[in-house]
């Protein structure tokens, strides 16, 4: 009797964990479905990687002169657009095995097939984001007061600039065995009803230390427009305000000034044609008249061209062309600016960029629009002077 008992709870257990199960299940589906298409993405890609489905190493080389990396796979199965799509990210060293003075000169990023052997199109490339420990890389070099000053990325790869070298005698100064961290993710504009898997392969080379190496570091700036966040109807177009926006969302690159207005960095082009313009002063933050020696942009489909305005001397510093592809959504081409002799900036002086755009599709459009504006770092001349003094 006894016995019959235990089966008949152990049979009500069984049951009544299948159908928290099931419940389970079925909540869980309900939330995913009610992700973004971004955030399907992070769930499907961690899940693919965790579960052993798809290969989720990263595969690392070092030469004497760069170090390559070979991303997880990513499996693309709908159409994602620029910060959608699957994406994988690790801290990384140069060279763990040695602490040696060295300099970053020149990035890459191509797509591959998973065989690892064949080039795809750098249409599956969204970008690939190269930043530093801020509090490890100054607190290296006494420049302590620097820590937190700004986000620290060093720079990005993406579509239509998906390579690029500094001006020779220039480079960003890091330790070999100094903590790097490196993000790369997919895009896909245009190919629909077909799943299929690719991944990144980044490289950056740089070189042995050199006296007359010249330092540079990286000031992000980008456009950044208002809206009004008590009253966002994202059924509805632009607001009145001639510069303003819609934003794509607003949990990701929405930003509030000292005045308390609303600003977004990413946000909705509706069909034709629209300038932008936002003043960049802030954010290049400078604090000495200095020399802009590279500039790598970061744009999304349907921009034409960005523009770097020093408003004071009324000068366009560098424009920045993009090449979108005819016959799909894409861009071809971005152009970079690269120079040994430099543009001379100004403390005392305004910058803006300027952004125009066409929206030549009958929908709405997402739009993001930056520079890595690399400039002569001349607070960190001094302390390499005095490291050249040491050896």
């Amino acid at each position: 009797m006894l016995g019959l008992d235990i089966d008949l709870m152990k049979s009500k257990v069984i049951k009544y964990l299948v159908f928290l199960g099931f419940v389970g299940v079925v909540i869980a589906g309900i939330y995913y479905l009610n992700l973004s298409n971004r955030h399907k993405a992070i769930v499907k890609t961690q899940l693919l990687h965790r579960l052993g489905l798809v290969d989720n190493d990263w595969k690392i080389g070092t030469t004497d002169t760069s170090t390559y990396f070979t991303t997880p796979t990513f499996v693309v199965d709908n159409i994602y657009k620029s910060m959608e799509g699957p994406k994988a990210m690790r801290s990384f060293q140069l060279n763990p095995n040695k602490s040696e003075l060295v300099w970053l000169t020149s990035f890459e990023t191509i797509a591959l097939s998973t065989n690892e052997q064949d080039t795809l199109s750098n249409d599956f490339i969204c970008h690939s984001n190269v930043d530093y420990y801020d509090g490890e890389h100054f607190s290296k070099w006494n420049l302590e007061h620097r820590i937190g000053e700004q986000y620290p990325r060093l720079t990005s790869m993406s579509n239509g600039v998906e390579r690029y070298s500094f001006p020779e005698g220039f480079g960003f100064p890091v330790f070999t065995d100094e903590n790097l961290f490196l993000a790369s993710q997919a895009l896909n504009h245009n190919i629909t009803n077909d799943v299929f898997t690719i991944k990144h392969k980044m490289n950056l080379g740089y070189k042995p230390h050199n006296k007359n190496m010249k330092p540079l570091k990286s000031k992000t700036i980008f456009v950044m427009l208002p809206f009004e966040s008590n009253e966002v109807d994202f059924r509805n177009p632009e607001m009145t305000d001639p510069n303003a926006c819609l934003p794509v969302d607003l949990k990701n690159h929405v930003y509030t000034d000292e005045d308390g207005n609303s600003l977004t960095g990413h946000w909705v082009i509706f069909p034709g044609r629209k300038t932008y313009q936002s003043n960049v002063t802030k954010q290049l933050a400078l604090n000495d008249t200095t020399s802009m020696h590279h500039i790598a942009v970061h744009l999304h489909p349907f921009a034409e061209e960005l523009s770097l305005k020093d408003i004071t001397s009324d000068s366009i510093l560098f424009t920045s062309e993009a090449t979108n592809f005819k016959d799909k959504i894409g861009l071809k081409k971005v152009d970079s600016f690269s120079s040994e002799k430099g543009v001379l900036f100004f403390p005392d002086h305004e910058y803006e960029l300027i952004l125009k755009v066409n929206n030549t599709t009958n929908k709405r459009q997402d739009m993001m629009a930056s520079m890595f504006v690399f400039l002569y770092d001349t607070e960190m001349d001094e302390k390499i002077r005095q490291y050249n003094s040491n050896l």
